[in-house]
């Protein structure tokens, strides 16, 4: 008969397995991230490059990058950075737009992202299709502020919206790919993306997270889901 001071042991044995696990799978899992991120940053010299010749020749004269205020591991906020895919006065386009245009604003509020948004740039609209855009955020995860895989970096005008999503998603560092970019990308709903990253939450693991780097090779050679 198991008395009540061996369900605690066992409890307690369960608890120190599995922070144990936990602990080990953020080592391993920060080892990948900086070969990755290392390997990403030397790809990258050379398409700040390209890109900069690129938008001079288009008569961009904006810069090359764009950076933006996202929620980080803890609710941390921090710097995340992107190439510019848009023009620079894209937040002032878009809040006029969402101000003054209903369909637009339904769109955008229940997708936050709309096909055919008129403020991408030509070089910008291929960077995206491309998912190179994407590619200065290694920098951030040489910084420790992003993994590679995770939960999607969320802006802090979000918060309100996330509801109880928030609490869990904020535990892991959102990721330059995840379960929500292998599942649907841009088509699906700010919902549903919620529920996807909830989803990695509760399904974090060091295997988990090569597959969803397989699954992101094959969804960005066959340009799925990509707006």
């Amino acid at each position: 008969m198991i008395n009540g001071e061996n369900v605690n042991n066992i409890s307690m044995n369960i608890k120190v397995q599995e922070s144990s696990r936990i602990n080990m799978y953020k080592v391993c899992k920060r080892a990948m991230d900086i070969f990755i991120a290392i390997i990403g940053v030397i790809v990258l010299c050379p398409i700040v490059l390209i890109v900069f010749i690129a938008n001079k020749i288009e008569g961009d004269k904006g810069p090359v990058f764009f950076m933006q205020k996202r929620i980080g591991e803890n609710g941390k906020l921090f710097r995340l950075y992107k190439f510019r895919t848009m023009v620079v006065n894209a937040d002032k386009i878009l809040m006029k737009k969402l101000k003054n245009d209903k369909e637009f604003r339904e769109k955008y509020l229940n997708y936050r992202k709309v096909e055919n948004d008129e403020r991408i740039t030509k070089i910008g609209n291929f960077l995206r299709k491309t998912s190179l855009d994407e590619f200065p955020q290694f920098i951030n995860v040489l910084k420790g502020e992003m993994s590679f895989v995770g939960p999607r970096p969320y802006l802090n005008r979000e918060k309100k919206d996330m509801d109880e999503y928030y609490n869990y998603i904020i535990k892991c560092k959102p990721g330059i790919t995840g379960l929500w970019q292998v599942s649907g990308r841009s088509q699906n709903t700010f919902k549903e993306r919620l529920k996807l990253d909830l989803e990695y939450y509760n399904n974090r693991g060091l295997w988990y997270d090569i597959k969803i780097v397989f699954k992101t090779v094959l969804s960005v050679f066959k340009k799925e889901g990509a707006m």
